[in-house]
């Protein structure tokens, strides 16, 4: 029985232009690809076009793979990269639906109805989610790939950093901004849909 061959036998065969090397790297990961593209762009037919992009961006310039990290991870940032230029140039506001996001950091946003979300009015009007997208759409580009990564895909600080190629200290930090940056817009709306539905209430006054 043949033994698998690793990521960076792969990788080198592939600079050798060794076809069997690409066909079993994108047999091996291109699903992984595939979802992680369709996760940020929400669109099939973007994550497609992006999977071709990035494995030609494999074949292309696997040689300027320095080995200094995982192969996995320079995978997973060409495809994020791929994937914010797609959204870029199509300028389309990707969907995030609240189902994705981790239940302790939905609970840190949205709170409770003591707090100050109510999330069934909110909810039953599908203001939520459209807050939430809205608010991902805002962050500054480098807080939303750490948003994505950590608090969607629920990779670890360690995984993000690899990814993104940063500290750990610098992605908690990167982490702790855009919560801060989600909490206090998903709250500028919550409050303008609160006056909005106060003021429905009231008579409306004569204008003299």
């Amino acid at each position: 029985m043949a033994t698998e061959r690793t990521d960076t036998e792969l990788v080198k065969g592939v600079a050798s232009r060794e076809a069997s090397c690409f066909e079993e790297l994108l047999s091996r990961y291109g699903s992984k690809v595939l979802n992680l593209a369709l996760r940020i762009t929400r669109n099939q037919e973007d994550a497609e076009e992006i999977l071709q992009d990035v494995f030609i961006t494999v074949f292309t310039k696997v040689s300027s793979f320095e080995h200094k990290s995982q192969f996995s991870s320079w995978l997973y940032r060409v495809t994020m990269n791929s994937s914010f230029m797609k959204i870029r140039a199509r300028n389309r506001r990707r969907a995030v639906y609240l189902e994705d996001i981790e239940p302790s950091t939905r609970q840190n946003w949205v709170g409770n109805r003591t707090e100050m979300f109510d999330v069934d009015f909110m909810s039953s009007r599908h203001e939520l989610r459209h807050a939430i997208e809205a608010a991902v759409q805002d962050l500054p580009e480098d807080y939303r790939a750490i948003f994505i990564l950590r608090d969607i895909d629920g990779l670890s600080n360690e995984a993000v950093g690899r990814v993104l190629q940063l500290s750990i200290p610098a992605v908690k930090s990167r982490l702790h901004r855009s919560r801060l940056l989600m909490r206090q817009t998903l709250k500028k709306h919550y409050d303008a849909a609160v006056n909005i539905e106060e003021g429905a209430d009231i008579e409306p006054k004569h204008i003299v």
